[in-house]
């Protein structure tokens, strides 16, 4: 038996390495045209002069300081919340779960925004929209298990109706904002990646939810049959359920405070992924940070160029590829 699992590792990790790799380039491909596509073009020849250490003033200033940092932050909040769909779509065994229809996404926006009234920033931010993220999450699961189990229709409708709470409080804290913090906040809760700040705490925490998720992709494929199923095969599933709470919540919170509320990113990638390469959680999930970064860097360049000067919130654009297909899951969900 040992010998058979031995033999079947590298062919499942040969059967990875092209996906993988064309998910990789094709994140490259999309990061070299979202610095080169602005009011102001970048030739490649101008842009691999940059990458070099050479090239005119304009073209550094352009690449390493405005397009380059925008474009890391949009692939790492893309990632981070399309690996939260995945876990949470795992977790309800329902393709129609991600932190944006479960309330996670208002949760953190809450709390940021608390923060941001409070007068305080960076980590603070973070932390605050962490715990709003990881309230939500209590709220939900805590009100759809009731006295009994909870089902993933039940939490899907709690989950509904908490992020519509989250929205009044979000408009109660709007109405008690001053005047001239208003645009700025209203511009954020539609998603956008102008002030987003230095991609490092996001591709970090990008990083290392890869690699906390990977060796546990063997536990989720056998929890995605179900936590009875995954309990008679030796895992623990309460502690794996807290940890993708945890997760989920975690990363939600970072691209919340960096990028605002974006919805659909979470619903519609990891469908997509598990349409074309299958249900193996050692496989989506690295493919989700990958396709989810890739999504968000090509809507932020559309949000950004389609009717510039002027710009348009990244969330729009999401929102416009995340609605029919979110219409679509449910229809098919009947």
């Amino acid at each position: 038996m040992a010998g058979a699992d031995s033999r079947c590792v590298p062919r499942a990790a040969r059967g990875w390495a092209m996906p993988l790799g064309l998910l990789s380039l094709t994140s490259l491909l999309a990061l070299g045209l979202a610095v080169a596509v602005g009011s102001v073009g970048i030739t490649p020849e101008a842009l691999w002069a940059v990458l070099r250490g050479e090239g005119d003033a304009l073209s550094r200033t352009l690449v390493l300081e405005l397009r380059l940092p925008r474009a890391l932050s949009a692939f790492a909040v893309g990632g981070l919340l399309a690996m939260a769909g995945a876990l949470m779509q795992v977790l309800l065994r329902n393709p129609l779960a991600d932190p944006y229809v479960l309330g996670l996404s208002g949760g953190a926006a809450v709390g940021a925004l608390v923060a941001m009234l409070a007068g305080v920033g960076g980590a603070l931010v973070t932390g605050s929209a962490f715990a709003g993220a990881l309230a939500s999450t209590l709220v939900v699961f805590g009100l759809a298990h009731g006295t009994g189990s909870w089902t993933p229709s039940r939490l899907l409708l709690t989950g509904v109706v908490v992020a519509a709470g989250w929205g009044a409080v979000i408009t109660l804290l709007l109405s008690v904002s001053p005047v001239e913090r208003l645009p700025g906040m209203l511009y954020w809760l539609m998603g956008d990646l102008a002030h987003a700040g230095a991609p490092g705490a996001p591709l970090a925490l990008l990083l290392v939810a890869s690699l906390v998720a990977l060796p546990l992709g063997r536990s989720l494929n056998v929890l995605a049959r179900g936590p009875l199923q995954a309990a008679a095969l030796g895992v623990a599933v309460r502690p794996l359920e807290w940890a993708i709470y945890l997760m989920a919540s975690a990363l939600t919170a970072m691209a919340v405070t960096s990028a605002g509320s974006i919805g659909f990113v979470g619903l519609v990638v990891p469908h997509m992924l598990r349409l074309s390469l299958g249900n193996d959680q050692r496989l989506i999930l690295p493919a989700c940070a990958l396709a989810g970064g890739t999504l968000l860097v090509l809507a932020d360049t559309l949000a950004r160029t389609v009717i510039a000067p002027e710009q348009l919130p990244v969330g729009v654009i999401t929102a416009l590829l995340g609605v029919p297909t979110f219409l679509y899951l449910l229809y098919r969900s009947r």
